[in-house]
């Protein structure tokens, strides 16, 4: 059996790997960065991909099944990604197939009727559960105000970087919950780090109270539970799968910490954005939490969003920046882009 990487495949490569994908009922991700590839004088005997931290596009021809190949693919992925330093990491199957990963070392973290999210520690959303949950017990033992206004909110948040935009939703929150729990997205292909957004965001809300700030993690919005967020550029709206994001919020971490509103803003751009907005809407209710559309923030008739400030940031124009972020955001992006 001959073993070979695409890091990633291309041309001719790429064409057979979509077409030996599609005749296993699956389709090439656009996101995919490495891919291996078991093959014999036949061709393709198995495939398994990476994105990230995350396993995907695995395919067994059915003529080899039981010879282990399974097991082969996920011994060689996994040792790439350890050999990167990449310890924690998931996988994504057909819920179908749960019993054929059983003996791979990944655990269920989530499934709906189309697909099954597997990782590769036992109790992982579990521990993350507690982490954000004793987050929440140590801020509400040191709160400086009380709040009686009903209801639990949560924002989730990009900030690439954190503008009065974000700012403007979290004080909106405020004025409707009694506390807000913002969360930063820990997708780590952002232009500004995942550790600076999140110190950004800290900075940004440092002087309102009642709003308690968590990273996001990878089980909301990330490659993992969805992965169509940050491939837009190939993405078609209609296409997104964000099932298992929406299942993991609404099932896990919204019953965690009592969360009964969730905040968005609106999205006149975007349309992967946009659709997941709807689609937020329409599921979220049923679980008995609240989805809040916010209109933008608008700054002399223009609306403000982190996308606009990193053009103006392209393009040099720190006046326009300056009128769209904190101070604290601004100081940081002068720093880094401009001395």
């Amino acid at each position: 059996m001959n073993t070979e990487w695409g890091r990633p495949y291309t041309g001719a490569k790429l064409d057979k790997l979509k077409d030996f994908l599609a005749a296993q009922g699956l389709r090439y991700d656009e996101g995919i960065t490495d891919t291996v590839i078991l093959s014999d004088e036949g061709g393709i005997t198995a495939t398994g991909s990476i994105q990230g931290n995350v396993i995907k596009c695995v395919a067994v021809d059915p003529e080899h099944r039981g010879e282990n190949l399974l097991g082969q693919l996920m011994t060689i992925i996994t040792g790439d990604l350890f050999a990167r330093g990449i310890t924690h990491y998931f996988g994504f199957t057909k819920p179908e197939n749960d019993r054929l990963f059983a003996g791979t070392g990944l655990y269920e973290v989530a499934r709906t009727k189309d697909v099954l999210l597997l990782e590769n520690r036992r109790n992982g959303l579990a521990g993350y559960l507690k982490k954000i949950k004793k987050e929440t017990e140590e801020f509400k033992s040191a709160a400086r105000n009380g709040n009686t206004r009903a209801g639990i909110g949560c924002i989730v948040a990009h900030a690439n970087p954190f503008t009065l935009g974000h700012r403007y939703l979290v004080e909106t929150a405020l004025k409707e919950c009694s506390l807000v729990h913002l969360f930063i997205l820990s997708e780590s292909g952002s232009a500004i780090p995942a550790n600076d957004r999140y110190l950004l965001a800290k900075a940004g809300i440092s002087d309102l109270d009642n709003v308690i700030l968590h990273k996001a993690s990878d089980y909301i919005i990330s490659p993992a539970t969805f992965p169509t967020y940050f491939i837009k550029e190939q993405a078609r709206a209609d296409e997104i799968n964000c099932g298992l994001d929406v299942e993991i919020f609404a099932e896990k971490i919204a019953p965690a910490l009592g969360i009964t509103k969730r905040f968005i803003g609106t999205e006149p751009t975007d349309e992967v954005t946009a659709k997941y907005n709807e689609i937020l809407k329409a599921e979220l209710p049923k679980y008995g939490i609240e989805v809040r559309e916010i209109e933008r923030l608008k700054i002399d008739g223009s609306t403000v969003s982190a996308s606009r400030v990193r053009k103006a940031v392209n393009e040099g124009a720190a006046d326009t920046i300056e009128t769209m972020v904190p101070e604290t955001t601004y100081e940081y992006l002068r720093e880094k882009c401009y001395d």
